[in-house]
C-alpha cells in the first residue's frame, strides 16, 4: 500500500510527501523498508512548496498539493537537490503553479531548466546565507555542496525553527508514523545506515554542514526521506560529526611517475602534496632515477599505488613499463591503483598505463566506478593534464582528495 497525504507539521506548515512501502530499487541497492518522498508545503501569504516527490508520483502530487491549496496561488517553489527523487515533481507542478518562482543555487538551475523544460521560468538563485520572506515565515538557506551533490542546499525556517536538509539527516524507512518520537521508534540503526550508503563517501563536506547549523535553533528535522526528526535533534546531529571524523590511520601511497619536462614530476608531487596533508605517508619515485627493487618494496608496503607518465610518440616513457610487468609478480589484493600523466596531443601513456592496471589485481579508479559509487561528475580518473599542470590543479586536486577519503574510511 502506497500512502499520499498530508501532515501539519506546525502552524501553516504540512507534509505533502508519498509513502513507498514498495522493497524499491534505489542506488543499485534494494531499499528492504522502502522509503518516503518528503514534501512540505508552507501555506503563508506566499505560499511555498519545498521539495517535491519522486518523478514518477507526480500525477499523485499535484492532487495532494491541489487538496490544501490551488497551484496557481504557489509563489516559490524551493528545490534543494535536483536529484529525480526529490525534483521529480516540479515538471508537473511548473505546469500548474504557473506564477511560482524556483529558488535554488546557481548549479541548479541549468539542470532544472533542461530535465524539467523550464527554461521560461522564474529563478531566484539564492547563495549561502541569503532569506526570503514568504509571507509571515522566513527562509534561510545554507548551501552544502556535495553532500551529495554540487548544487545541494538547506533550508531552514526561522520562525518555526525547523530544517528542511533533503538528503542530509534522512533514513529510508516507509512508516505512516513519519515521526521518530511516536510509540518508543529508535531510528538510530536506520539512520546510521543511511549515512554510510548516501553521506560518508563525500564526508569531507560533512564539516560544511556542521559550520551551517551550529548557530541554528532546531525543533525539528525535516529532511527529504524517512522520519521528521523531533527528538534527539543534537543525538543525530553529533552521529553525522563522528561518523565523518571516522578515520583510519597509518595509510602509505606510492606514487611512480617517469617525464619529460617535468609536467608529470609535477603532478606527483602535487598529488604527494594532498595526500601528507591527509597524514598519508607517501614515497615518489622516478623511474627513470631509482632502482627497481626499492619501487617494488614500497609498492609492496602501499594502501594505493599511482603511475604516470608524459606521452611520447603514442607511448610511456623511461623505465615505467618494467614496473607495471613487474605488477603480476606482486600480491596486490586490496591495494588501490590508479594512472595519471600528462600529454600535448592524446595522451595514449596514459591509457597503456590503465591496461597495464586493470590487468593487475589492484582496485583500479575510473571515472566509471567513482559516479557509480559516490554519483561525483568532478573526479575524473585517470588523471589527464594537458601540457603543464598550471591550469588544471583542481582535477589533480579533486582526485588527490578522493583518494584520500577512501583510504581513510574505516566503512
Amino acid at each position: 500500500m502506497n500512502k499520499l497525504g498530508h501532515v501539519e507539521l506546525g502552524k501553516d506548515i504540512y507534509w505533502i510527501g508519498k509513502i513507498d512501502d514498495r522493497k524499491v530499487p534505489f542506488h543499485r541497492l534494494i531499499l528492504e523498508k522502502g522509503t518516503s518522498y518528503n514534501a512540505y508545503l508552507l501555506k503563508t501569504e506566499k505560499p511555498t512548496v519545498i521539495d517535491t516527490v519522486d518523478i514518477s508520483f507526480g500525477r499523485e502530487f499535484i492532487e495532494n498539493v491541489s487538496s490544501l491549496i490551488d497551484p496557481k496561488e504557489i509563489q516559490y517553489i524551493v528545490i534543494n537537490h535536483t536529484e529525480p527523487d526529490h525534483s521529480g515533481g516540479l515538471g508537473a507542478l511548473a505546469l500548474r503553479a504557473t506564477e511560482a518562482t524556483i529558488v535554488c543555487t546557481e548549479p541548479a538551475v541549468h539542470e532544472l531548466k533542461e530535465m524539467y523544460r523550464l527554461h521560461n521560468r522564474n529563478f531566484l538563485v539564492v547563495k549561502d546565507g541569503d532569506t526570503l520572506d514568504v509571507g509571515g515565515k522566513t527562509l534561510k538557506f545554507k548551501e552544502t555542496p556535495y553532500l551529495h551533490t554540487e548544487e545541494t542546499m538547506i533550508t531552514y525556517c526561522v520562525e518555526d525553527q525547523i530544517l528542511f536538509p533533503c538528503d542530509i539527516f534522512s533514513t529510508h524507512v516507509a512508516d505512516e508514523k513519519l515521526f521518530n518520537d511516536v510509540d518508543g521508534i529508535d531510528i538510530t540503526d536506520d539512520f546510521i545506515g543511511y549515512y554510510n550508503v548516501i553521506i560518508h563517501p563525500h564526508r569531507r563536506y560533512v564539516g560544511t554542514l556542521l559550520d551551517a547549523v551550529k548557530d541554528m535553533d532546531i525543533k525539528m528535522i525535516a529532511p527529504s526521506h524517512g522520519y521528521i526528526i523531533r527528538k534527539d535533534i543534537e543525538k543525530f546531529i553529533d552521529l553525522y560529526k563522528s561518523l565523518s571524523a571516522d578515520m583510519a590511520t597509518g595509510k602509505k601511497a606510492a606514487i611512480v611517475y617517469t617525464t619529460m619536462k617535468n609536467s608529470t614530476k609535477n603532478i606527483a608531487m602535487l598529488l604527494k602534496e594532498i595526500f601528507e596533508e591527509n597524514n598519508i605517508e607517501t614515497a615518489v619515485f622516478n623511474a627513470d632515477k631509482s632502482e627497481k627493487e626499492e619501487v617494488l618494496d614500497s609498492i609492496k608496503e602501499a594502501d594505493v599505488i599511482l603511475f604516470g607518465s608524459s606521452t611520447r610518440y603514442a607511448d610511456m616513457i623511461g623505465n615505467l613499463e618494467e614496473i607495471l610487468k613487474s605488477l603480476k609478480d606482486i600480491n596486490l589484493e586490496g591495494k588501490v591503483g590508479a594512472a595519471f600523466g600528462s600529454y600535448g596531443w592524446s595522451g595514449e601513456a596514459i591509457e597503456v598505463i590503465q591496461d597495464y592496471l586493470l590487468e593487475s589485481k589492484l582496485k583500479v579508479l575510473t571515472t566509471s566506478n567513482v559516479i557509480k559509487s559516490t554519483g561525483m561528475t568532478h573526479v575524473e580518473f585517470p588523471v589527464r593534464v594537458r601540457f603543464a599542470p598550471n591550469n588544471e590543479q583542481e582535477k589533480i586536486k579533486n582526485a588527490g582528495i578522493f583518494i584520500s577519503d577512501l583510504l581513510l574510511s574505516n566503512h
